[in-house]
């Protein structure tokens, strides 16, 4: 396979750190917001969110929420609180188990157990969602969201979960671009160089869920969404079967509705 930095050009790191953290003074001002509200995974996006806002704006103006269920591992619970203590902002860590529970009361007749696996999954973010909008509406702050570029393509993330929020400060960023950034900005090693995870059920990964990995995904998105090449053209460059790439096609296709408003009838008035 073509090597990842022959195919897509390299950010500037530094740049890119001081556009997204102009993004987030200029929005919060505009808002007349008092402030943001993140919430820390242990992942390496949301730490690169965090640790660019408490280089934007004053860190007692930011709040990081932890949020573990069951799923969570302990290493990621550490790896959101070393980010916070790193940073010097204040925290909040709500086991989000008790109210999981209660969707768990409701009498659904349930689905098969790939459809059960993803509405308890989808549920973990949804309910997140809530938590972080009820601390922003209390103490007038944004929601931070930590998507980036790759996820948000192939829709890889929950509608009204984790892409329910304010604003999205690494959306232009691919996830290898995510990589650098947090590299130049000092981000523990050991957050970059986890295996990326939601955390919504064990041993789950993004890249096992996804069917590839994030260095493919990316080469493959460059080609097609920002050079507009062909699924022929793009298997050929990269040296792969082109149904891998007419498969992150369909994801792209299957996710457009997420990434726009929900689609409403148009009235005709006399």
């Amino acid at each position: 396979m073509i090597d990842n930095k022959s195919i897509i050009p390299e950010i500037n790191p530094e740049e890119s750190f001081k556009a997204i953290s102009n993004f987030i003074k200029d929005l919060l001002f505009d808002s007349k917001s008092e402030g943001l509200v993140i919430g820390l995974s242990g992942g390496i996006d949301s730490s690169l969110v965090a640790y660019i806002s408490s280089s934007s704006i004053n860190k007692d103006k930011i709040l990081g929420l932890i949020m573990p269920s069951e799923t969570t591992t302990s290493e990621d619970v550490e790896d959101a609180l070393l980010v916070a203590s790193n940073l010097g902002i204040e925290k909040k860590v709500i086991n989000i188990d008790s109210f999981i529970n209660e969707f768990n009361q409701l009498n659904v007749e349930p689905g098969s157990e790939d459809v059960q696996k993803l509405a308890k999954a989808n549920l973990k973010a949804r309910i997140r969602m809530i938590v972080l909008y009820y601390h922003a509406n209390l103490m007038n702050r944004l929601v931070l969201g930590t998507g980036n570029k790759s996820e948000l393509y192939v829709g890889y993330f929950t509608k009204y979960g984790d892409g329910g929020v304010d604003l999205l400060p690494i959306a232009d960023l691919y996830k290898t671009d995510v990589i650098e950034v947090a590299k130049h900005l000092g981000i523990p090693d050991k957050i970059i160089n986890k295996p990326p995870s939601a955390g919504l059920w064990q041993g789950q990964t993004d890249e096992d869920e996804m069917g590839i990995t994030y260095e493919l995904l990316d080469q493959i998105l460059y080609l097609m969404v920002d050079k507009k090449l062909e699924p022929l053209q793009i298997a050929e460059k990269l040296k792969i079967n082109e149904n891998e790439v007419l498969r992150i096609k369909s994801m792209m296709e299957a996710a457009e509705h997420k990434l726009v408003p929900p689609p409403i009838p148009g009235i005709r008035r006399t």
